[in-house]
């Protein structure tokens, strides 16, 4: 059976997206000022455009390489930013995060280079790459409960009692506004992109996609990809409420995700296209597909965006369709997995 939504305590109203989050919204002129800090620790990710992956597709496809990044995954953006406006006195006591392994990987990458102590809770039997990395990175990492969401509630507790700051993964501003850099980088690049796929686990990555691609082009597509397994977001979307789901059935852990929050509703439920889901056979087809085609890897959530675009070829021919790669972080055993199950499209 699939999983099942039910609404969040104290979350019944619909079609409310202003009373979902009362914090301040990022801007575009949030996003230029994100830029121009990243610009000091980042290169830009490259866009790479493939004929023969463009062939396949039956229309012009770019590649917005976010597995490029220090991280191999777009999240650094964001922790960068975030931990650049940090205080000193909020720095030397800590930051804390739950993660399936970007988002960790993004306070680790940003606590190191801006010199604060980081600990990250992880679930039990994480991608292993993504875990020896926030290590190397320096961050204490502790392992606790089964998904993602056991791991948000251990971590707010842990940084209260630390007097952390709390990094959440999609509920952040600042956060928000330096993973929209990829779209902004994407759009000096291309501006003539029609459409743009983002994938969705907790939303950060499409509400970059929509804020700096809806503020400079505002005739843009843009469409938010997400696993039938872990439909929360979607799900939300579409009842315009923040709803939870009883489980996640999915092998892309950067998708897996079991509440939708507050912050990307606020920005994506009057902003967003639309919204589809993809199956996890979907997914391996598309890492695998972007491997023949481009020698490009991509896990999980990084291939996503392309799963999403196949599905909607049709409709896309003749454009110009930018796919956020988003992450990198592939292990050998779900490319094993996916290779004996699977072939490219």
């Amino acid at each position: 059976m699939p999983p099942t939504a039910s609404a969040h305590p104290g979350n019944e109203q619909t079609n409310e997206g202003a009373s979902l989050w009362r914090g301040p919204v990022p801007t575009l002129a949030d996003v230029f000022a994100a830029r121009a800090v990243l610009r000091r620790y980042l290169t830009p990710s490259p866009v790479v455009e493939s004929p023969a992956l463009s062939e396949r597709m039956g229309t012009r496809v770019l590649l917005k390489c976010e597995n490029l990044l220090p991280t191999r995954a777009f999240k650094v953006r964001g922790g960068i930013y975030l931990l650049s406006k940090l205080t000193d006195d909020e720095r030397a006591a800590g930051v804390v995060g739950a993660s399936t392994g970007n988002h960790g990987q993004s306070i680790a990458y940003a606590a190191r280079l801006f010199g604060a102590p980081a600990t990250i809770f992880v679930p039990e039997h994480p991608n292993p790459l993504k875990l020896a990395a926030m290590r190397r990175l320096g961050a204490t990492v502790i392992e606790h409960g089964v998904d993602f969401d056991e791991c948000l509630v251990a971590a707010g507790e842990f940084a209260r009692e630390h007097g952390a700051r709390f990094i959440h993964s999609a509920d952040e501003p600042d956060l928000i506004a330096g993973v929209a850099t990829a779209t902004l980088e994407l759009l000096d690049a291309h501006p003539e992109v029609d459409a743009i796929f983002a994938p969705i686990g907790g939303g950060s990555s499409l509400c970059g996609a929509c804020l700096a691609g809806k503020s400079i082009k505002p005739e843009v597509t843009v469409i938010g990809v997400q696993s039938e397994g872990a439909p929360a977001v979607y799900e939300s979307w579409r009842a315009r409420r923040l709803l939870q789901l009883d489980r996640v059935e999915t092998f892309a852990e950067g998708l897996a995700t079991r509440q939708a929050f507050a912050l990307p509703a606020r920005m994506l439920w009057d902003t967003v296209d639309e919204m589809m889901l993809v199956s996890d056979r979907h997914l391996r087809r598309a890492i695998l597909t972007l491997l023949e085609t481009t020698s490009v890897m991509a896990e999980g959530a990084g291939a996503a965006a392309l799963a999403g675009a196949y599905e909607r070829r049709t409709s896309l021919a003749g454009k110009t369709v930018a796919v956020i790669l988003s992450g990198g972080n592939l292990t050998l055993d779900v490319l094993e997995q996916a290779l004996a199950e699977e072939r490219p499209w």
